[in-house]
């Protein structure tokens, strides 16, 4: 099942219809759906497609070689290039016949057996690209290798690639489609727990419950999740107890650098750098108060859903995990779950704000949106607002996300009409999400102030779905 990838779709279509030279890098972290995009924009298409593995040169060129002679032969043969520029080099010159695609999966396996990989690439491209019809896809799970080795400046490969994708975890709009049988706030629920990577989203059983589906994938000690975030964390950095001690200390609620340092025990300057990895791997992301480029008042909060799931309730919970209590588990992590539930509610009506401003319905024509907290002057203590964005100095729009069982209220409406005050804008547009929709107080006093816009959970879900 392929789902979602359009725009990345149609961008290497795009570039494949040059029938020219050109050089994609395709990144992300594992299980993002990178060699699953290849595959679907290959299938129809005459390609040569190579994996790396973790192995020396030689084997890397034996599996080179039977991917090419497979291509130009139609037969698997047990034989091998002398070497890899010969092979490469012999791929470039059928390019110069027909338009071919070279795909190098797994890219950083190979390039670190055979250190002058990049190097023989910079040589056959610039002897070629003006004659060559290739399509060149680099692809990679190593973030930090992508990045430093070949589209970092010192790179041998820099200014030659035509086009590169980071790919990320899908939002909440495509997650729906992959989760479309369950009811919806079950979409919500399991979005909050599976996230958006679409190896994690295809585990889930649409035949069981939001429950059933929890315990199978992250209280069962033999299940695909139960070691996915450790495992993940191992194969993509040096250090993974460094690293699992500081997204410990985020989920158990240190959200300040110095808190951070105080609970893993490193100098801040060590567990900055560490962050920085962190961040890079779209696992965790910084966040400073809406309009303050830098601030004293950061935080460091998980950004993968899965991750964030994982750290909040399944360590604390192992030892009854490992004995096989994985309903008495639910039952605990279960009171917990909506309050949790709230801040995933956040980040999808940022992102509804976003696709109705992409499609130029949005009130406010805003530059970027976030969360601002800081001191309310006229009550004199701390306040915090959960979604703000601006257009211009004098229009920017404020906004509340309330996932309780309970309808919104007047006070919700109030208190975010006065924060809102506590910036000097002259337009202004006040948005109300809410989980169970809005009392008929509230809809008056909405209608009164004019400016105020309230959004159901049900009513976004219904754009989402849309498309």
């Amino acid at each position: 099942m392929f789902i979602g990838r359009e725009k990345e779709l149609a961008a290497l279509n795009k570039l494949y219809a040059s029938d020219k030279f050109e050089f994609a890098v395709i990144y992300g972290r594992r299980r993002v759906g990178k060699t699953a995009l290849i595959n679907q924009f290959i299938k129809d298409k005459k390609a040569v497609y190579f994996t790396g593995v973790e192995s020396n040169a030689l084997q890397n060129l034996e599996n080179l070689s039977k991917s090419i002679l497979e291509y130009s032969a139609g037969i698997r043969a047990e034989t091998a290039f002398l070497s890899f520029q010969a092979a490469l080099e012999y791929v470039f010159q059928l390019s110069e016949r027909e338009r071919l695609i070279l795909v190098l999966d797994e890219y950083p396996y190979a390039a670190r057996s055979f250190a002058s990989l990049a190097s023989t690439l910079q040589l056959l491209i610039d002897r070629y690209k003006e004659r060559s019809r290739l399509m060149l896809i680099l692809c990679g799970s190593s973030m930090s290798y992508m990045e430093d080795q070949v589209l970092a400046y010192k790179a041998p490969l820099y200014g030659r690639r035509t086009a590169q994708m980071k790919l990320k975890p899908f939002e909440f709009e495509t997650v729906c489609r992959y989760l479309r049988y369950f009811p919806a706030e079950d979409k919500m629920l399991l979005y909050g727990a599976v996230g958006g990577t679409p190896q994690y989203l295809l585990q889930v059983d649409d035949r069981l419950s939001v429950k059933e589906n929890i315990e199978n994938l992250f209280l069962d000690p033999s299940s695909a999740l139960y070691e996915e975030p450790q495992n993940l964390l191992k194969q993509e950095v040096r250090e993974p107890a460094i690293y699992n001690a500081v997204v410990t200390a985020i989920a158990g609620g240190a959200s300040r650098m110095a808190e951070i340092s105080t609970k893993v025990g490193e100098d801040t300057s060590v567990c900055a750098v560490y962050l920085k990895n962190l961040i890079s791997l779209g696992l965790v992301r910084r966040e400073t108060p809406y309009g303050e480029k830098k601030s004293r008042k950061s935080i460091y909060v998980i950004e993968d859903n899965m991750f964030r799931f994982w750290y909040r309730f399944v360590p604390e919970n192992s030892s009854m995990i490992a004995r096989g209590a994985a309903e008495l588990v639910y039952r605990r992590i279960e009171p917990y779950f909506s309050d949790y539930v709230g801040k995933i509610f956040e980040d999808i009506c940022k992102q509804y704000l976003w696709k109705q401003m992409l499609e130029g319905k949005c009130l406010v024509e805003f530059r970027d949106l976030g969360r601002w907290w800081g001191t309310d002057p006229a009550v004199k203590s701390q306040a915090e607002i959960d979604i703000m964005g601006d257009q211009d100095g004098d229009t920017a729009l404020f906004g509340e996300c309330k996932w309780t069982k309970e309808k919104v209220d007047t006070g919700v409406l109030e208190t975010l009409a006065q924060r809102s005050r506590i910036f000097h804008y002259r337009n202004v547009t006040l948005y109300l999400f809410a989980r169970k929709g809005f009392t008929e107080g509230c809809r008056k006093r909405a209608q009164d102030l004019g400016n105020v816009e309230l959004v159901t959970y049900e009513e976004m879900l219904k754009e989402f779905e849309e498309h």
